[in-house]
């Protein structure tokens, strides 16, 4: 069992940046795929990165490549969401995840991959 908070989100400007972090409880954060989604009223839920157990491999949605980094620190049982270049449209609730699953056909793109779940973070970037 492994459970999750989330931590940094807030208001910011368009084009500034904001640091998500997820702190997970227990000894085997390491086995674990981690990613985040985010969620805005009157959305679904949508993926917006992963990354493996050992943090050699992530993934990302189309809409936050080449803005948003996933990182993780086996180390301190964190995982992190560096976002850049934030724009209106990133606003949402932004959850993290943790996925048992030693192997995914997506990618750990889909929420059905995960079994554990944080309380989410409020992230607002206004115009």
């Amino acid at each position: 069992q492994v459970q999750l908070v989330e931590s940094g989100g807030g208001l910011v400007q368009a084009g500034g940046s904001l640091r998500l972090s997820c702190a997970a409880s227990g000894r085997t954060f390491s086995t674990y795929a981690m990613g985040w989604f985010r969620q805005s009223p009157g959305k679904e839920r949508e993926f917006v990165a992963s990354i493996i157990r050992t943090g050699y491999k992530a993934y990302y949605a189309d809409s936050v490549k080449d803005r948003f980094t996933i990182s993780r620190d086996n180390a301190k049982n964190t995982v992190y969401l560096q976002m850049n270049s934030l724009k209106p449209e990133d606003t949402a609730v932004y959850y993290c995840a943790a996925s048992p699953r030693l192997y995914s056909d997506n990618n750990y793109r889909l929420a059905l991959d995960y079994d554990h779940w944080g309380q989410g973070t409020q992230v607002t970037v206004s115009s």
